[in-house]
């Protein structure tokens, strides 16, 4: 994982100096969540040292936009406000007028749309800011804002975790169910060797989401932040269904093959757009981890063909 240096250095625009008041200002920015504006920034360097100037701490958050670093939002106060990309996924924002809160979320469902209408445009978008206004619901209430806040790195990692265990969990079911139904023993020993590694998966997942619990009490309660349709029962609950009906093995095969790839893709698409942090490290983990399975599946499912002669209307061999 990058520190925070090389993440700064990564970033920094090509002839870009070092400059120490830059830097300093750069570090205490990293360290902070939620969004500031640029006085909110002003306040907290003079605290780390009062030379540095208001000027100083401009031209520093204009460096940081322009190198990525910072992002520049406006919740309609009447100026701008910034939040850092350093393990903090681009993201959207909900925006309450009653009480000026702002709550976060992402949608790659959303910005895949964003992107089919530019394209469609023949547009070449630079950026997609998404600010939904409206009343959230302890001011629809009547309550006074009571909800704990986290960090986005530690939602998103929670949210990844679900849908990575939503997964597990309907794979498991996936293939402890072909296990049963199929009928030619090398089809059924793969069916079983992947129920047995879903099992492992999902506890190791299931771990890992314990001790997110652990270390933060409250993070169930936190809203969610990571929204895909379709994912939340899991990417195989579908493909479990299908296989009630299915009598053929090739088929209940290609059943798994497609599942797998799908979920391949899902996870790997996802995880490349999202920016560094651990929900990208859990996505890009786990479309490998698919992508093993699909490649199991497809030898399975050439070796069963190659001892069948091909029969009418039976699916075709994988390329």
């Amino acid at each position: 994982m990058d520190s925070q240096t090389d993440y700064i250095e990564r970033l920094r625009p090509a002839g870009g100096k070092r400059s120490g008041k830059r830097d300093l200002v750069v570090s205490v920015f990293l360290r902070q969540e939620g969004h500031l504006s640029a006085d909110d920034l002003v306040d907290l360097m003079r605290k780390e040292d009062k030379r540095i100037s208001r000027a100083t701490v401009y031209r520093t958050l204009q460096w940081m936009v322009d190198a990525g670093i910072a992002r520049k939002v406006d919740f309609g106060e009447g100026r701008f406000r910034f939040e850092h990309s350093y393990r903090h996924p681009r993201h959207f924002h909900l925006i309450c007028k009653a009480c000026n809160r702002s709550s976060e979320f992402l949608s790659s469902d959303v910005e895949v749309l964003l992107a089919e209408i530019a394209e469609a445009r023949g547009f070449m978008a630079r950026q997609s800011v998404v600010q939904i206004y409206g009343t959230c619901e302890d001011c629809q209430k009547g309550n006074r804002p009571t909800r704990p806040s986290a960090a986005t790195d530690t939602v998103f990692a929670r949210d990844a975790l679900r849908i990575a265990i939503a997964t597990e969990r309907s794979g498991l079911e996936f293939y402890t169910r072909g296990a049963r139904l199929v009928r030619n023993p090398r089809a059924r020993d793969v069916f079983r060797r992947l129920a047995a590694e879903e099992q492992e998966h999902l506890a190791t997942l299931e771990a890992r989401f314990e001790q997110l619990r652990t270390e933060d009490p409250d993070i169930e309660s936190y809203p969610t932040f990571l929204y895909f349709k379709g994912a939340s029962d899991g990417l195989f609950a579908e493909g479990a269904e299908k296989l009630r009906q299915v009598v053929d093995d090739r088929e209940a095969l290609m059943i798994g093959i497609r599942c797998e790839r799908a979920s391949h893709r899902f996870f790997k698409r996802y995880g490349e757009r999202f920016e560094d942090s651990e929900g990208k490290r859990i996505f890009l983990e786990f479309a490998t981890e698919e992508r093993e399975h699909l490649e199991l599946l497809i030898r399975e499912y050439r070796a069963l063909v190659g001892h069948e002669r091909p029969r009418r209307g039976s699916p075709r061999p994988v390329a």
